[in-house]
């Protein structure tokens, strides 16, 4: 037996240096031919639907929850991530858009109202995602008045859209905006079927895809499928007390001088105001004013829930395509609503507040690659914040010009660096449509303060009605000025204004510092609306 430590081995300079570079090649951690195959980019689906608020899931345990009103978004969330301190900007459909699609806040990206145009070359995230290498496609509601332009594939509700026998406007049948289509049946059926036909005929299977899934349920007038109009049928859907009871909260400025306001501001779910309100559309009968509240919100969660029934089911189709067709682990799937919805709380039907219900958007993150099952965050997020997340999961750099951040390290399950302690909000809209004041404000974990300032961005528009059954003695009016202040870890339904405690001005004022601050950084202060910055000015220090 030969000792190998005795072995001579006689060989040629050359032929020793290829050896060795042969042996050190050998010792090399080996990359995979097959690396980029085996970790490919993840497909992207962002869902939406219209004022799907938090109150209406199992997963975020409302009163809501044991009415059970979304098993399929519930399964989807115990695979994924659930984010619990998740707000819009600017609680109204069209602004909202604009601020996922941008990245941005409504002064910057220019649409502050539901007559704001975001022009094609501000459709800045199918863009951004196409020089990623992503395919593009939309399906649903837009919303956004121009031609989706930079997404390769559409097919978009013109407006807000008709529940039954919808029109679409989709790319290659005409020149927009006469570029019209229509189906037979019911919207959310129909965005799903046309989402389905794009995932199995249209898209590009040797691409990566970035695809926006917009339902118009469940917004109002809340028109259900048929099959639905059984669901619930014999349910006594929980109420919330603040409906009836409320004796703390707001302000002169959404009641009015000794509640003189009280029948003008904010429709109602009961006759308390005077034009609008579900016990007065539903026409239902009572012996008293209490019991028709209460046969107004049940009808009214009834409708609403059926539409969201529809949602659900629906997701159930999509997940199942999802899975049956190897795209399911892949894929990043994130589900919110274009904002929050009061469903009676305060005796308030619609969105546009900056109460919490009206404020905060669902959102759930499913991607078993990276987002750990049964997972919840509490980082404080804003809806210009999912551009930029979506952008850096793509594999892209957040562009400088978006004033969002991606929060992408939060799925990994890391806590992200340098993160805002509190989120600007801002409704323009004063008094149209929902009869709500004109406001902003600051939200962190604990608080919020809001400041009513209580006029139109163009004066020209005061004194003239905003819907036509209005009369002309009911003009859109000046409507008084006020702050109003939350402690939201004593009380997260906002009972309780707390403005005028002496035991909070510390922390008010501290508020109002950080308010100031963020209007600044975000360019949202009033310089060019020198009549709402001096009723600022004059109201700053009440």
């Amino acid at each position: 037996m030969h000792n190998r430590n005795n072995l001579k081995i006689k060989s040629s300079p050359i032929s020793f240096l290829l050896s060795v570079f042969t042996l050190m090649v050998a010792c090399q951690p080996q990359q995979d031919s097959t690396e980029e195959q085996a970790s490919p980019k993840p497909n992207i689906i962002f869902i939406m639907s219209d004022d799907h608020t938090t109150q209406a899931f199992g997963v975020y345990g409302s009163r809501l929850a044991e009415v059970n009103p979304t098993p399929v978004l519930d399964g989807l969330a115990a695979e994924g991530m659930v984010f619990d301190q998740v707000f819009c900007n600017n609680s109204i459909c069209t602004p909202s858009r604009a601020s996922i699609l941008t990245g941005q806040y409504s002064q910057t990206n220019g649409v502050i109202d539901l007559d704001g145009v975001l022009l094609p070359e501000r459709h800045h995230l199918p863009r951004e995602m196409k020089k990623l290498g992503y395919q593009t496609a939309i399906v649903g509601k837009w919303h956004l008045k121009e031609e989706p332009a930079n997404f390769d594939y559409y097919e978009v509700l013109p407006g807000q859209g008709k529940y039954f026998d919808p029109e679409f406007r989709k790319i290659g049948e005409g020149t927009w905006p006469d570029n019209f289509v229509s189906y037979q049946g019911h919207s959310s059926d129909i965005i799903t079927d046309r989402t389905l036909d794009w995932l199995t005929n249209k898209r590009n299977k040797d691409q990566p895809f970035f695809l926006m899934h917009h339902y118009k349920a469940p917004h109002d007038d809340f028109e259900f499928a048929p099959r639905y109009t059984d669901y619930l049928a014999d349910t006594e859907i929980p109420e919330p007390a603040s409906l009836y009871d409320q004796p703390d909260f707001g302000s002169e400025a959404t009641l009015g001088k000794n509640d003189s306001l009280i029948h003008r501001i904010g429709t109602s779910v009961s006759d308390r105001h005077t034009y609008r309100s579900y016990t007065a559309q539903y026409g239902l009968e009572a012996s008293d004013q209490k019991e028709a509240t209460h046969l107004a919100y049940q009808e009214y969660l009834k409708r609403y829930l059926r539409c969201v029934k529809g949602v659900d089911d629906n997701l159930g189709r999509l997940f199942t395509y999802l899975k049956e067709n190897d795209l399911w682990e892949n894929t990043v799937i994130m589900y919110t609503g274009d904002q929050g919805f009061m469903l009676g709380e305060h005796d308030y039907m619609d969105k546009r507040w900056m109460y919490d219900e009206s404020m905060r958007m669902p959102f759930i993150v499913h991607y078993p690659a990276m987002v750990q099952a049964n997972s919840r965050s509490n980082v404080l997020i804003n809806n210009t914040d999912f551009a930029p997340t979506m952008l850096e999961l793509a594999g892209g750099q957040v562009p400088d010009y978006m004033q969002g951040k991606s929060f992408a390290s939060v799925l990994e399950g890391n806590e992200p660096q340098n993160w805002r302690e509190a989120t600007y909000y801002r409704y323009w809209m004063h008094m149209m449509h929902h009869d709500v004041p004109a406001n902003f404000g600051i939200r962190t974990k604990d608080y919020k303060l809001i400041f009513y300032y209580g006029l139109p961005s163009d004066m020209s528009s005061m004194g003239k009605p905003t819907m036509p059954w209005l009369p002309e003695s009911y003009p859109i009016e000046q409507t008084p000025a006020a702050w109003e202040f939350y402690d939201l870890s004593q009380d997260l339904e906002e009972l309780h204004n707390r403005y005028g405690d002496p035991a909070y001005q510390e922390v008010i004022q501290q508020l109002k510092e950080q308010l100031q601050a963020k209007r600044e950084a975000l360019k949202e202060t009033d310089e060019d609306y020198p009549h709402i910055q001096a009723v600022i000015d004059a109201h700053w220090d009440d």
